[in-house]
């Protein structure tokens, strides 16, 4: 039996709760605070009571692995070119009416969780196939934190990086514990209006603003932001304009930035898809404003794709798609045609597993 492989399946004890006066329990990972009677869920659906005490029902239990490119995640400043081992569980602590993994994110079925592999074996996996990373992604990895940083931690211990792709939705407390396991994380920022975040997500603008300035200030996380532009809804000039002069001063400009188009999806599917336009349109206004690395995401689009230097203007990183066509960095991350430091994680060369995605079975 692989090590760990007893927690797989059990009703793993939960962290971060309390009891309230009247006998429920209140889930403190995240600003829903769900407060529970026994035997109640919270509405992330994978956080409830059992008795006396909060579980996580979801541990050691995953709804698919798979190898991808690391810029899919989008991470185009973290070891740019490498694989990345991927895997999610089921729920979220938002109710995005616009998800595009909703089918994994909003399941309430605990049988769509069909892969199960102890924290050790995953880290196992990811190192015999090559992976410079593990990423908890597909669906909101916040809400099985204790999954999480138990990877981590044997990731670590075999010398592989961890991602997380999340929408950044948590309390300060297990916020700390969180990033400070992560070497890079991608935060859904989904719009910059607390009306937008409200109507559309059923959680608040607030919270996500204060985990983005935590990770930049606080935390040796690599961060870097993805929006999802949707039409009439969060992609107008002055949010925009608003959002990236927030993350200019207040992140720096160096914090890669991400525009990704929606595609009509679950309970969104009557409106357009983002049009390219759209997508270009954004990004100068965020370069107008500073931002030194602004990116076009979910279209064909090579120029939007690329890492130029901040100084010089010369390609660093030429992307097609999520294949890299173009390395013009040293071993120390630096523009060989000016010298210049590009801000990131990189190496002397781009790893070359370029566009491929390989679903992968654990064998606990």
């Amino acid at each position: 039996m692989t090590a760990g492989a007893d927690r797989i399946g059990a009703r793993h004890p939960a962290r971060w709760w309390h009891r309230l006066p009247d006998g429920r329990l209140q889930c403190d990972l995240c600003p829903r605070d769900c407060r529970l009677h026994d035997g109640q869920r919270g509405l992330c659906f994978v956080r409830a009571r059992d008795g006396d005490a909060m579980v996580l029902a979801t541990y050691g239990r995953s709804s698919g692995f798979c190898i991808d490119p690391i810029e899919k995640k989008p991470l185009n400043h973290f070891h740019p070119g490498s694989s990345v081992l991927s895997f999610g569980t089921a729920g979220c602590n938002l109710a995005c009416k616009f998800c595009q993994n909703w089918d994994i994110s909003k399941s309430r079925a605990m049988d769509r969780l069909l892969d199960a592999a102890a924290p050790e074996r995953i880290a196992e996996a990811a190192r015999a196939a090559g992976c410079e990373s593990v990423a908890f992604t597909y669906n909101e990895p916040v809400i099985f934190a204790e999954y999480a940083l138990d990877t981590a931690d044997a990731c670590h211990a075999l010398g592989v990086h961890t991602v997380a792709v999340t929408a950044g939705y948590i309390h300060a407390a297990p916020r700390r514990e969180f990033f400070a396991a992560m070497d890079a994380a991608n935060v859904d920022l989904k719009g910059f209006s607390e009306d937008f975040y409200f109507r559309h997500t059923g959680g608040h603008l607030a919270p996500v603003l204060e985990t983005l300035e935590y990770i930049r200030a606080e935390t040796q996380c690599w961060l870097e932001i993805t929006t999802l532009l949707i039409p009439g809804r969060n992609d107008g000039d002055a949010e925009i304009d608003a959002m990236t002069r927030w993350i200019a001063e207040r992140l720096g400009p160096g914090v890669p930035l991400h525009f990704t188009a929606f595609h009509p999806d679950y309970r969104m599917n009557d409106l357009p898809p983002t049009p390219l336009a759209t997508l270009r349109r954004a990004r100068s206004i965020a370069r107008a404003n500073g931002l030194q690395h602004v990116y076009t995401g979910n279209v064909h689009d090579t120029d939007g794709g690329t890492t130029f230097c901040a100084e010089c203007g010369t390609p660093l990183i030429v992307r097609d798609w999520h294949a890299v066509r173009r390395y013009a960095l040293d071993a120390g991350g630096d523009c060989t045609a000016c010298g210049a430091a590009l801000a990131g994680h990189f190496g002397a060369a781009a790893g070359g597993f370029g566009r491929r995605r390989v679903p992968l079975r654990l064998a606990t």
